[in-house]
């Protein structure tokens, strides 16, 4: 049975808000990993993070999902989900893909947890559903770009963004 852990936030000055730092680097971590396979084939891939069995902290195998969406798997080997992940594919004119959508934010509510999404500039957010506000943990080029990112051409991008005022920007 899945069970949601209420994590401590830590402030650091001119940092997001987000849960400890043993989670953000596996985060980091995974979505590095996975930011070129998201590139090269244009699609989504996410997953959960949380404890396993023995309460050690773990990623789920990622799932691949579409060019706009993607629906993880039930993870079997984690106990205890704390967030999802995802990437946000290949960069596109067509789309907003610097900035979680209001659909992230609101999936991970539904469900519970937190989040955390990558973008193809490197960008990577932590979405937290207590106060349903989207944050960068870190700007453009902390994870790995796709070369055809093109800086700028979804205009000024917030440090972060409350659901509201999310959903306005990308209308």
């Amino acid at each position: 049975m899945w069970h949601r852990i209420v994590p401590v936030l830590l402030a650091v000055p001119g940092t997001a808000l987000a849960q400890d730092s043993a989670e953000v680097d596996l985060a980091r971590s995974v979505l590095s990993a996975l930011q070129q396979p998201s590139f090269d084939q244009n699609r989504e891939f996410c997953g959960y993070i949380g404890l396993d069995f023995d309460g050690n902290l773990i990623a789920s195998k990622a799932t691949p999902g579409t060019v706009d969406s993607c629906l993880a798997d039930d993870p079997v080997e984690i106990e205890v989900i704390f967030a999802s992940y995802h990437t946000h594919g290949a960069f596109s004119e067509d789309y907003f893909n610097e900035v979680p959508s209001g659909e992230d934010m609101e999936s991970d509510e539904e469900e519970g947890i937190d989040g955390y999404v990558a973008t193809p500039g490197g960008r990577l957010w932590y979405i937290d559903t207590e106060v349903m506000v989207a944050s960068q943990i870190c700007g453009i080029g902390c994870l790995p770009a796709d070369p055809d990112f093109i800086a700028g051409i979804d205009g000024v991008i917030e440090k972060s963004y409350a659901y509201d005022d999310l959903v306005e920007f990308l209308e």
